[in-house]
């Protein structure tokens, strides 16, 4: 039996959503769906969910339409750069500010 220096353990938790943390107030872009170009939206059914595959913190739902959890979301631009029909973009955190007052 081989002895590690620090030992040897594995963690038993499992991946989901947020599990880096809640967001904060740094994150600088934010992505918004447009409903009118997104495929389950507008086909009103499940279908495509590129974003929901490729989004590294789990926060867009795999529901029609799709739903971002802004309350973990990174603001990393890939659910973005990965829409095949541009139905995402990233709008400068700014503008909710400027909303919200």
């Amino acid at each position: 039996m081989k002895k590690y220096k620090f030992g040897c353990r594995k963690s038993h938790s499992e991946p989901g959503r947020g599990d880096g943390g809640r967001t904060g107030s740094w994150r600088v872009m934010r992505p918004v769906i447009d409903l009118k170009k997104c495929i389950p939206a507008k086909q009103n059914k499940p279908a495509c969910f590129t974003c929901w595959l490729y989004c590294p913190d789990s926060v867009i739902s795999r529901t029609v339409p799709p739903a971002i959890d802004y309350e973990y979301c990174k603001g990393c631009e890939i659910c973005a750069e990965e829409c095949p029909v541009g139905a995402i973009t990233m709008v400068e955190e700014t503008e909710f500010i400027k909303e919200n007052e």
